[in-house]
């Protein structure tokens, strides 16, 4: 149940998140829970693959590379997806930032809806 209530709000985040940013389109909000979906898959699957392959130049830039690993794999999504479109790299990695924040705030609101039961 936990795990279906963090795919709703990710996928409520992704919602907002392509109604803020100019470069960023959802089509509808079933395609919004698609994407919620396909990056938690990646980001399970593909993100730690990357991960490893770019450690040196991710120890490099002192772990900033970290973004650019992220950026793309909201445009991996974007290639998986029909109804959700992403501009650019530089897009996909400020949707990744305000996603992740977006995402913890939201999860912060139910960790603390439960703690008060």
């Amino acid at each position: 149940m936990n795990l279906i209530i963090r795919l709703l709000l990710n996928a409520i985040a992704v919602f907002v998140l392509a109604h803020i940013l100019n470069g960023v389109v959802v089509d509808s909000y079933l395609t919004a829970i698609i994407v919620a979906i396909v990056l938690s898959i990646l980001n399970l699957l593909v993100k730690p693959i990357l991960v490893i392959l770019t450690f040196p130049i991710t120890i490099i830039t002192l772990g900033l590379f970290l973004f650019v690993i992220n950026g793309l794999i909201i445009l991996l999504a974007d290639k998986f997806i029909d109804g959700f479109a992403v501009s650019s790299i530089w897009t996909a990695i400020l949707f990744s930032i305000l996603l992740s924040i977006l995402q913890s705030l939201l999860q912060s609101f139910l960790k603390s809806d439960t703690k008060t039961k």
